[in-house]
Order: C-alpha cells, then sequence, then structure tokens
C-alpha cells in the first residue's frame, strides 16, 4: 500500500489564508497512519494586561489545547518575545473557566482540582495546591486582599491568604442531586461571601469565613430554572440577582441575610480584574491598551490612548493541536470535520496529502451526508448548518443564513449539545437529536426538509418525556429508529430511571412504538443499520444487541466490555462504520473490529496505537478515525 507522504497545513484568520508547515503522513505500522494534527492551535481561556517585575507591559494568556490548560504564556507587549509556563501539576484535561488578577498582579485560577498563583514580576507560579474537584466557577477578591473562589460541580468554596499564604476550603457548600454552577461570587462589608449557582434551579449561598457555615436564602417553591447572581456594587453592599416567572427579583446581602427590595437598585457593579472562560483584560498599568491578542494567528496589538497610533508584534507558542470532535468523508472525497477548542473546521484531501482550516460557526458536535451536501449539527444553541464542497468556503452569517457552510436554524433550548444527525434515504429529511439547554431535563428532534426550507422542532414532552435521543438509525424512507438517554442537558437534573428505544413515523411526525428494551439502561450509544433489516446497537458503551425493528425484539445481545473496552462515545461519536460492500466495523477506546454478520460475532480487526476518542468514515479502503488532535486511519482488509 502505498503511504502519504506530505502534508500542508492551511490557517486562515478571519478572511486572509496563510500557510504552516507540517510532517506528512506518517506511517505507525501494522496499516496505522497518522495523518497529523488538524488544527494545531491553541485557544485562551482568559488572558489578562499587566507587568511584569521591570515594569514592561505583559500579556498573560491561558493555553488550552486538547490536553487541557497546559500552560500559561507570558507575552512582552513591546517585542511579542514570549516565554511559556507550563502548569505545575497534573490537571487531567482540565481547564480554567475562570481566573482573576489581583490588586498586587498575581493571576489566580482553579482547574484540575488546583488553586494556583501566577506572579509575573517573578515570572513563575508561586503557589498551587490541591483542593476538591474540580475547577472555579467565579472568583473574587475582598478588601483585605483575601482571593475567594466557587467551584464546579458541588459549589465548593475555597480561599486564599495571599500574606499568611493558607488556603482554605468548604469541599461543597451545597447539595443537589445536579451539576452546579457558581457563577458569581461577592464578599460584603462585613467578610461574608455570597455566591450565586445555577441552573437547574437558582440559588444564593451566604458563606460565614469566621466558622465555615453556610446557608441558602430560597426555599424550594422560590427556585426558578436559570442563574443567581451576587453583584458587589462600588457601595460595598451587595446584591442578588435571582430568575423568577415574572422577571429578576432582587435582594440586599449584609452579614448573612437578605432583605428582598421592591425594584432593582441602581447597580454600580465594583470592577475586578475577573471572569469566565473568555475574560479579556486590556489595560496595561502603562496606560496602553491591548486592542487584540489572537492565539489563531499569533498577534498582539497594543495602543497608546496618550499618543496615539498601535503597534502590532507576532509572538509563539508551543501546541498539541485542538480536539477533533467529529468527522466524516465529504462527497468530494475529503475527511472533513470540526474542532475544539478553538472551534475550527478542517478538510484532509488524502490525494493529495493536504489539510485546509478555517473558522467554525461553533463546534461541529455531528455530521452526516445527503446527496452532494455535507450537514453540522453543532453547539451552542443546537444550530444545523449546510456545506457545499464544491463550492468555496465562506464564512457561514447567521444574521443572513449565508455562507458555506451555510446556516439553516437553531434548535436552543429544545436541542443545545446535538448527539446524532441523520439523513434519511427519502433524500430531502435531515434529522437531528440531541440535550437540552444548561439545566434543563429532556431534549427533541428536528426535522429538517431540504426541499422545502422548512423544519419541524419537537420536544421531549411529544416524544419520550425527560429523555433525550442519544442515536439514530433508519429503518425505511418514512421511519427511524431512536435510542434515547436519560442524561439531562449540562448541569440539569437526571429525572427519568431508564432510556428507551422508539421506532419515529415521519410522515405522521410521531413515536409509533416505545420501550425499555433493556431495564436500567441509561444511554442507547450507537444505532447503526445491519443486513436483512436489522439493526445493530450499544447500550451505556458496552453491550452489544441486534434488533428487528419489523418485530420489535432483539436477537443477539453480548456484554463486550471485557474483551474490547468501552466503545467511543461522545458528542456525535460514529463508533459504527459501514462500507460499501456492507461490512459493518467498529471503533472500541483501543482498537478496531469488525461484525460478522451471519453469526453477529464481533472480532477483532487491530489494536490502536493510540486511544481512539471519535469516529469515523471509510474513504478508499481506510478507516478513519481521531485520537484526541490527530487524525489517523487504518487499512481495512481486502
Amino acid at each position: 500500500m502505498r503511504f502519504l507522504s506530505r502534508v500542508l497545513f492551511v490557517i486562515v484568520a478571519t478572511l486572509t489564508f496563510g500557510a504552516r508547515a507540517q510532517a506528512g503522513s506518517r506511517a505507525l505500522g501494522d496499516g496505522f497512519i497518522d495523518h497529523g494534527v488538524a488544527t494545531a492551535l491553541s485557544q485562551h481561556r482568559g488572558m489578562v494586561a499587566t507587568s511584569d517585575g521591570e515594569g514592561r507591559d505583559v500579556m498573560l494568556v491561558w493555553l488550552y489545547d486538547h490536553r487541557g490548560g497546559y500552560a500559561l504564556l507570558m507575552i512582552d507587549a513591546e517585542t511579542g518575545k514570549s516565554d511559556q509556563f507550563a502548569t505545575p501539576y497534573p490537571w487531567a484535561g482540565d481547564g480554567p473557566f475562570a481566573s482573576l488578577l489581583s490588586r498586587a498582579g498575581k493571576y489566580y485560577t482553579v482547574f484540575g482540582s488546583h488553586f494556583s498563583e501566577f506572579d509575573p514580576a517573578k515570572r513563575a507560579f508561586t503557589f498551587f495546591k490541591k483542593t476538591a474537584p474540580q475547577m472555579a466557577m467565579s472568583l473574587t477578591e475582598a478588601s483585605n486582599g483575601k482571593i475567594w473562589a466557587a467551584t464546579y460541580p458541588n459549589t465548593g468554596v475555597v480561599s486564599f491568604d495571599p500574606a499568611t499564604r493558607e488556603l482554605r476550603e468548604v469541599p461543597s457548600a451545597n447539595k443537589e442531586n445536579w451539576l452546579q454552577y457558581p457563577r458569581s461570587i461577592a464578599v460584603d462589608a462585613a467578610g461574608w461571601v455570597y455566591v450565586g449557582i445555577g441552573s437547574t434551579a437558582a440559588q444564593i449561598l451566604a458563606h460565614n469565613p469566621s466558622d465555615g457555615s453556610t446557608r441558602a436564602f430560597l426555599a424550594t417553591p422560590d427556585r426558578a430554572p436559570g442563574y443567581a447572581v451576587a453583584w458587589h456594587d462600588q457601595s460595598g453592599k451587595v446584591f442578588g440577582e435571582v430568575p423568577g416567572a415574572g422577571g429578576s427579583k432582587w435582594f440586599e446581602l449584609s452579614a448573612g441575610t437578605a432583605r428582598p427590595l421592591a425594584a432593582k437598585p441602581a447597580l454600580r457593579p465594583f470592577t475586578h480584574i475577573a471572569g469566565d472562560q473568555g475574560l479579556f483584560h486590556r489595560r496595561f498599568p502603562s496606560g496602553k491598551n491591548a486592542n487584540e491578542c489572537d492565539t489563531i494567528i499569533r498577534s498582539l496589538t497594543v495602543g497608546d490612548p496618550r499618543r496615539g497610533g498601535t503597534k502590532t508584534v507576532t509572538f509563539d507558542y508551543t501546541s498539541e493541536g485542538a480536539h477533533v470532535i467529529a468527522l466524516m468523508a465529504a462527497p468530494d472525497g475529503s475527511i472533513t470535520g470540526g474542532t475544539a477548542f478553538p472551534m475550527r473546521m478542517f478538510r484532509f484531501s488524502p490525494g493529495r496529502d493536504a489539510w485546509e482550516n478555517w473558522p467554525a460557526h461553533g463546534q461541529f458536535n455531528t455530521v452526516a451526508v445527503q446527496g452532494d451536501r455535507f450537514f453540522v449539527g453543532g453547539y451552542p444553541h443546537g444550530f444545523l448548518l449546510e456545506w457545499n464542497p464544491a463550492a468555496p468556503w465562506a464564512q457561514t452569517d447567521q444574521s443572513k443564513s449565508a455562507g458555506n457552510p451555510r446556516y439553516l436554524t437553531l434548535c436552543e433550548p429544545t436541542i443545545y449539545r446535538p448527539h446524532d444527525l441523520l439523513a434519511l434515504p427519502d433524500g430531502h429529511t435531515i434529522v437531528m437529536a440531541g440535550t437540552p439547554g444548561y439545566g434543563l431535563t429532556g431534549g427533541g428532534l428536528l426535522l429538517w426538509d431540504r426541499e422545502t426550507q422548512t423544519r419541524t422542532l419537537l420536544t421531549h414532552e411529544q416524544l419520550l418525556p425527560q429523555q433525550s435521543t442519544m442515536s439514530l438509525v433508519a429503518v425505511s424512507e418514512g421511519k427511524f429508529l431512536g435510542g434515547a438517554t436519560v442524561g439531562a442537558g449540562t448541569g440539569g437534573e437526571t429525572k427519568a430511571r431508564e432510556a428507551e428505544l422508539y421506532l419515529f413515523d415521519v410522515a405522521a411526525k410521531k413515536i409509533e412504538w416505545h420501550a425499555p428494551v433493556f431495564p436500567g439502561a441509561q444511554t442507547y450509544t450507537e444505532l447503526a443499520p445491519a443486513p436483512r433489516g436489522l439493526i445493530y446497537g450499544f447500550v451505556d458503551r458496552s453491550k452489544f444487541f441486534v434488533f428487528d425493528p419489523a418485530k420489535r425484539v432483539v436477537v443477539h445481545t453480548e456484554e463486550l466490555k471485557a474483551r474490547f473496552g468501552s466503545v467511543v462515545t461522545g458528542q456525535g461519536p460514529r463508533a459504527f462504520v459501514r462500507d460499501e460492500r456492507g461490512r459493518t466495523f467498529v471503533l472500541f477506546a483501543k482498537s478496531v473490529a469488525r461484525v460478522v454478520d451471519d453469526t453477529y460475532e464481533v472480532k477483532l480487526l487491530a489494536s490502536a496505537p493510540v486511544t481512539i476518542s471519535a469516529g469515523g468514515d471509510i474513504l478508499g479502503q481506510r478507516l478513519y478515525f481521531a485520537a484526541g488532535s490527530h487524525v489517523y486511519s487504518c487499512a481495512l482488509p481486502e
């Protein structure tokens, strides 16, 4: 077999194309090829303008690639010279979701279950310590200089005293049966700490540092979906805002008490240099401003308000590339998909061993092909795109339903995080499924008609209440089989006990049959067509089954975890891959297998040299898949 020999990686920043050379595809043995990194870039997870120990303007940038928050970058604003400081503790794939620059110029965050302090004057991490899981969702600085953080997923409350170097923690200040997002934190004049959480049911907590106790203000009937916010006012007061049926309700928070207010106060929010993963603090101590700091094109532009003019410098950093989310063989003979973070679209042409890479309209969770078009279901907001590979790429414009890929529709909050996309054999219907918005339970279905350019969006109440669809497969031109999950939207509450399979009639736009085929099942991970009108599937990533949709019975099951481990999963995993000859292959985390159609036996084809994270499609007798930031392929038997 002829192995590919050269890769050209093309980076597009806005609408300007530039080239970055990469090593070519590389044979790994046993028929496997590493085709390289799909997106050789990192994304920032918080960046602040400050100064170093010599008073020079510098940018601090948290770098994030498929490994997580792997390093802090320090860029000299005058020269572009950069220094990269590796995260000094095991971060386990996690990354910053909030950070803070203190009045003393130290940069703080919590992620990977560790609190850290970086001192740009010393050009070093000067403190880090293990905490309860997992990462800060908000940070603030008290008037006495203490740093406070509220952490996901159990609303941990962490404090650090820069003077004494003491770190204290309440691992869980609030109990819920869902993952908590404490997105705001404030400290009042008496030293009490207030945390606003969401999103299944908003709550405001008051934490007393003197004895470590915490109290919740809202009774269960008063808790609405969404986020509560603790506002630190310039007056020194703290105000609480909570969502309600008739709009926000307001409280004045003081010394651990909450006094209801008749109307919204005249807020003058106190400005801390803090924020979420998108934090960009622009003002340097010198008075200059960082107009732009772009990790995609690796440039920093600084303006001088006093003297006028701007200066742009280039910088560099190392990266192992963004995580490949989904890929598929496109109608033009390429392997196309998307990455996060950053969110980019890529196209790999095996014949030329060449890459192209463009800005993506969000995260490409799941992909499908119908005719000569390539479709994308994406996060956030549950968007649907249509790409014409034969036409030039053009930036997606949601406001005009334009671009290539072309924007078609949004489905939030009914579908916010798509998990499967099915192109029906009728040639004009696209079905998208997934989980709902943050804090919600039960996702819907989108039916997109390409001929009329219209949609039908069904809610979980019209399908399987409190469940979402995870997997889809066509059983005829007008019917498909859906596999559900009891999993909720991000941060939501699981309410159903077991997931179900269902048959859906497209013309009637309703479910005609459903059942909990496997008692206690939580997720039907994947479904795929099989010979003789049967369906292959996986339950909870390990139990393989064969289903007869005509008789609505399971005709074969086998537990495969002991032999193969778990099948690949994700937000659109494509674990089953079928070739033109009708053979079905399966991607497990550490191996590639084949289903013997006559006996339903799953046989090992090859052990993978990497951990497979997403699949998958077949092109030119090769099976393509993703592992981290790389695209790989393996040879298929003749």
